[in-house]
């Protein structure tokens, strides 16, 4: 059985050998650059194959409810639904809205821990995308002392 480390760096391996041959579909990379350049949350929710979100506890978010740092803000998302295949963080009022994504398989735990910039505070989203194109959301508004989006 393999670890979780051994596993991602065999992924890790396998992506650099794709991507140096050239043989990554194109149409993902442009379905992706799509979702990141969408304006509203909606569009970049579309964008990646989810219905209009449904507010859902089996979606969650944790982050600081005032983030002194606009430039690295910690945030963990996850979801405890089954049959998920995208976990997605949003945060509203930034320039582009869809700041990471996440792909899910079953062998993944769908809990993701990254930081994430914020230009202002903001209602921030978790939104998980099932294989059927459901989507279930959770938020929360994080406030934001001393912006990170440039300036």
């Amino acid at each position: 059985m393999q670890t979780r480390r051994e596993t991602l760096q065999r992924s890790a391996v396998v992506a650099s050998l794709l991507a140096s041959s050239g043989l990554f579909p194109q149409y993902a990379q442009a379905f992706d650059k799509v979702a990141f350049d969408a304006k509203t949350m909606a569009e970049a929710v579309k964008a990646m194959g989810g219905s209009a979100p449904v507010e859902s506890k089996e979606v969650t978010i944790t982050g600081p409810d005032i983030a002194e740092n606009g430039a690295v803000v910690p945030l963990v998302v996850g979801t405890s639904l089954s049959q998920v295949k995208r976990v997605l963080l949003l945060v509203e009022k930034n320039p582009a809205p869809l700041v990471a994504m996440f792909n899910v398989s079953p062998d993944v735990e769908a809990t993701f821990s990254t930081r994430t910039k914020m230009g202002q505070s903001s209602d921030v989203y978790a939104v998980a995308i099932t294989q059927d194109g459901k989507a279930f959301f959770a938020k929360k508004d994080v406030k934001v002392t001393l912006g990170g989006c440039g300036g």
